[in-house]
């Protein structure tokens, strides 16, 4: 395996993430590490939206962010097929998928996603950043078909522009409740859309395009609590904690033993410490 660069959220300095407002459970993840080599990873399924065959192994690799093995998709498939590596559980309506991932080559794309509300190979929500676009786009599929969405406050347009380094690790999140998903990439608050095809839970999973030879690693997700998708359906949250929110609120919130998203807006915290908390 050739050498890979560290984390893209540690090569270089990166603006401060936005705080979020959005409470999720405990966060489970997941690191590759007990399949055997050469292996498709235990509890997950491979699929395509298209033709062709993926494949999907885990493969020991002296650049993963968490040694020492990561998973590898290395099939070649046609650029309009799409590779997919979809986990059996959970099944997710609300909630947060994030990974980090390596491109390792391919002429056509270069290409990594998260995959969420999962109904099957063809029908779901992809975010992907791509290392010979430089993008980072949010679509959804239906019935097979790819389209891109388009992001709040911008009418058109296709994702935005973010320099994607090859063969470099790189964070992707994405935070969905409702009709939102909020995009993440290194730690940095990239765009946010609203869309209703898709309302029913569903799974999550990993996705790659075309010749795209993609490593990944340290998957993680939470579910949103009750409360957070009531909060979030109710409110036109725009992603951010009311400054003039009683802070007493704020702390009822931590008091439920609740995951909160690790951008905390450092104002937030020196108040609930001046609380006595």
């Amino acid at each position: 395996m050739m050498g890979l660069s560290g984390c893209g959220d540690s090569a270089a300095p990166l603006a401060a993430a936005e705080p979020s407002a959005t409470v999720f459970g405990r966060a489970q993840a997941e690191g590759f590490d007990r399949a055997a080599s050469g292996a498709p990873p235990t509890g997950w399924s491979a699929a395509v939206t298209g033709e062709g065959e993926p494949r999907w192994t885990v493969e020991r690799d002296d650049s993963a962010p968490s040694k020492p093995a990561v998973l590898k998709q290395s099939a070649l498939v046609p650029s309009s097929s799409f590779p997919l590596c979809i986990k059996n559980d959970p099944v997710l309506r609300d909630g947060f998928v994030e990974v980090k991932f390596a491109s390792v080559s391919g002429k056509g794309d270069q290409a990594a996603g998260v995959i969420w509300r999962c109904a099957d190979k063809d029908n779901y929500y992809v975010c992907r950043a791509n290392a010979l676009e430089n993008n980072v786009v949010l679509y959804k599929v239906e019935k097979g078909k790819r389209k891109a969405l388009d992001i709040m406050g911008r009418k058109g347009g296709y994702g935005v522009q973010e320099k994607v380094a090859p063969q470099v690790w790189h964070t992707l999140r994405v935070e969905f409740v409702g009709k939102r998903a909020k995009v993440i990439f290194n730690g940095r608050h990239l765009f946010e859309v609203e869309d209703e095809t898709f309302t029913d839970a569903g799974r999550i999973g990993l996705w790659t395009k075309g010749d795209s030879v993609m490593l990944f690693d340290d998957f993680r997700y939470a579910e949103a609590p009750e409360r957070t998708r009531q909060s979030d359906t109710n409110h036109d949250d725009d992603a951010a904690l009311d400054p003039a929110q009683p802070i007493s609120s704020v702390i009822a919130v931590l008091d439920d033993a609740l995951y909160w998203h690790h951008y905390v807006s450092p104002p937030i915290l020196l108040a609930v410490q001046q609380e006595g908390r």
